[in-house]
This record gives C-alpha cells, structure tokens and sequence, in this order.
C-alpha cells in the first residue's frame, strides 16, 4: 500500500471507534506478553529518607547505577514540593536516564462526608499537579479504612465518588490514578477492582501489590492484574493459608506478562536491612525481566 492509499484508508476510519477508545473505563487488559521495566520503590529506603541521610536524588543515583528503568518516588519524605526542588529531582533523574514514574501519596478515597471527601480530591489535585512537574503519568493513592458503622458497599460508593472526581481531574493532565491493595477496604483483590471498575474511567486503574494481600496471594494477584497500572514487587507473599513464604518471582512475572500488563514493576524492600539486600533485589529483578524480553 502506497503513502496516499494508506492515508485514504486511515481518513475512512470511524471517528466513533476512535471515542469509544478514547472513553473506554478500566477493562481487563489483553492477554499478551508484555513489555516490563524494572523499577525501584523508594520506600525501601522509607528509614533512610525519614531520618535524611539519604536524599530522592540518591535513590535516583542507586537506580541509575543498578541499570534499573525508574523510580516510584513514595512522596512522603519530599523536603517540599516547591517547583524549584521538583525540577531539579526531574533534572537528576533525567541526566541519570532514569524516570520517576509514580507518585505514591497517601489519600484515603473511602470518606463518609461531602466536607472529607472534598478534602481528598483536592489532595489527589495537588499531587496530580507535583506528578505533572515531576514528570511522572501516575499517582498512587489508597482505598482507606471502612468508616465505623457502614457496610463495604457503601465504602466502595464512597471510594468511588472521590476516585471519580479525582481521575476527572488527572485525565485532564494526562495522569493515571491507581488504587493500591494495601489493608482496610482494599485489603483484598474483589472490592480494589470494584474501585476502579465502578470509577468507569480510563484513568483510574489498580496499583497491584503482590505482598500485600492477606491469603490466596498469587490467585488474588492474577486477579489484580488486568486492572494493573503499576506494579509493586515484594520478596514475600501470603500462602492459601495466609502464611508469609518466599514469593516466586519468575511465576510472578510470567502472570504479569500474560496479563498483557506493560509497565514498570518496581521493587518495594519491607525490611530492614535495605543497604546489605536491595541492590541484589534489583539485580535479581532487572535480570529476570531482560530474560523474558529476549524470549
């Protein structure tokens, strides 16, 4: 096909497949191989950046020099969120090749009242804007406790309600919010997808996290994983009993990949021995996934 016929052929195409693409919700994604970088959670050096003996542009430098992809910046040690200070966090991670892809803040969606729920989309506002001069295109943010006295179907309508008004804003600059499994109301894989499901927007996603779920692990992770828009790797995971074991990570990987997830998996060290274990941890994870891209 020639230049001009392919350009006939695109100009015939129907502008409303082009809109249903464009407003399509969260759906599972398709099953597929995926193309996977390897990330470093900057909350596995949480002790370091609380007491300020290591810095964001260290972790950058660490990242860098692991050969790794990007980094979640995990936000809540950020000294300020001054323009100054973010443009000179981008600008080191620039130089160093490395992209900070994910804010990770510490929203609670679930709030019973309109004055609470205000409160958290205008936090989710604020970060959005600190993601945007950061350079990153995705923001963490958590489900919350179940507020004493409702039912989880109303914590999720409620969830719903700020992750809605929330991914209204973000889209508006190109940012994806993703709701962690992580404890309370999104201790579990069924009512995190509900979340985001029922947000019915294409930028509000799951952040899947493989340690956090309480049993049933690997069977609640895959069904995380078709909602996934990033990803946290753990060096643990719960058993069908709810026991802590070794996570398999090359199985791990494989379930990811044939999601048809494509992203950044990005280790998150719970430990505490961050400076004897994490750089091995990335090793580990960097060679696993440049063996799956070359197969």
């Amino acid at each position: 096909m020639n230049r001009r016929n392919l350009l006939t052929t695109l100009a015939a195409l129907p502008v409303t497949s082009v809109l249903r693409a464009q407003s399509a919700p969260a759906t599972p994604a398709a099953t597929g191989i995926g193309h996977l970088k390897a990330g470093l959670v900057a909350y596995s050096y949480r002790t370091a950046l609380a007491a300020k003996t290591m810095t964001y542009e260290d972790v950058i430098l660490k990242a860098s020099d692991w050969g790794l992809d990007g980094v979640d910046t995990t936000v809540y040690w950020f000294p300020d969120t001054s323009e100054k200070y973010l443009a000179n966090l981008r600008t080191t991670a620039f130089r160093k090749g490395i992209q900070l892809y994910n804010a990770g803040v510490r929203v609670q969606l679930s709030q019973p009242t309109k004055e609470l729920q205000d409160a958290q989309v205008e936090s989710i506002k604020k970060w959005v804007d600190v993601a945007v001069s950061l350079g990153s295109s995705h923001v963490r943010v958590f489900g919350g406790s179940i507020p004493k006295g409702a039912t989880e179907e109303q914590a999720i309508a409620w969830a719903v309600e700020v992750l809605k008004r929330g991914a209204e804003y973000a889209g508006g600059k190109g940012i994806i919010l993703g709701v962690e499994d992580d404890g309370g109301l999104t201790a579990t894989a069924e009512p995190t997808i509900a979340i985001a499901k029922q947000t019915e927007s294409r930028w509000a996603g799951v952040n899947a996290d493989s340690g956090n779920l309480p049993k049933n692990g690997y069977a609640q992770f895959e069904m995380l994983l078709p909602y996934a828009t990033s990803i946290h790797f753990k060096t643990q995971m719960s058993d069908e009993n709810g026991k802590k074991v070794e996570a398999d990570w090359p199985r791990l990987l494989n379930m990811i990949a044939k999601s048809g997830y494509r992203g950044f998996v990005g280790l998150e060290y719970e430990s505490n021995n961050a400076e004897a274990e994490v750089p091995g941890l990335c090793a580990k994870l960097r060679s696993l996934i440049s063996k799956m891209s070359a197969t």
